[in-house]
Order: C-alpha cells, then structure tokens, then sequence
C-alpha cells in the first residue's frame, strides 16, 4: 500500500495542477445531497471546502485500498471460507469502494485541461 501524501505534497500538486488547469468550472465534490444528487463548488481551488474535498478524497482512496487488500487475502487460495454475510458485506464495502473512487477519478478528470483547449489558449 503506498505512503499517504503529505499535507505539503497534496497542496504542492493542486497547485501545480491549478496553475496548468486554470481551474474552471464547478467541482464535483466527494459526497452527494441526501437524494443522492451530486454536490459541486465554485471555487479557484483553495478554501475550506477545497481543503476538506481534498481531505475527504484521500481517507476514500486509502479506505479503497484497505478493503481491496483485506478482499484479496479474503479470497486468495487457501484462505479460509467467509459465510455468505461476510461475503455481502465484502462485496458491500467493495461496491462503496469502487463508487468513491469512480467518483475521485470524474472530479479529477473534470478539472484537467483538454489538451485542445490548452494548445488553443498557447
């Protein structure tokens, strides 16, 4: 499992990203209304709700990770069977996973430049 990045390095890459980006548009934040609609910000990238986007990204990505690596010693060869419940619940926290990180990845990716756009602004 890789290193969580530092408060410093996660702010030295937004930065980075924002100046080549120029970050425009709503963000898709992290989490949804209680209907389940998605929620976004106008921002330039800083702030506080930035700051805890930010924030809230990394704990699903590491959280990902951590059930994919219970997942994998979970059903490797030779492990010992799980009931059905366990196997639910697994597949639960797997679907949550896979969904977060869906979620990061179409935030991110709506925040990179098209690279059309970018050699028409050059």
């Amino acid at each position: 499992m890789s290193q969580p990045r530092s408060d410093a390095d996660r702010i030295r890459r937004r930065d980075l990203h924002d100046a080549a980006a120029g970050v425009a548009g709503p963000r898709l934040l992290p989490w949804t209304t209680p209907e389940g609609k998605p929620c976004y910000l106008s921002t330039n990238g800083r702030g506080y709700l930035s700051d805890l986007a930010d924030s809230i990204e990394t704990v699903q990505l590491s959280m990902g990770e951590e059930v994919l690596e219970y997942a994998r010693s979970a059903t490797a060869p030779g492990a010992q069977t799980q009931s059905a419940t366990e196997y639910r619940w697994l597949a639960r926290r797997l679907t949550e996973a896979l969904s977060d990180a869906l979620r990061v990845a179409d935030s991110r990716g709506q925040r990179i430049p098209d690279p059309e756009e970018a050699t028409e602004d050059a």
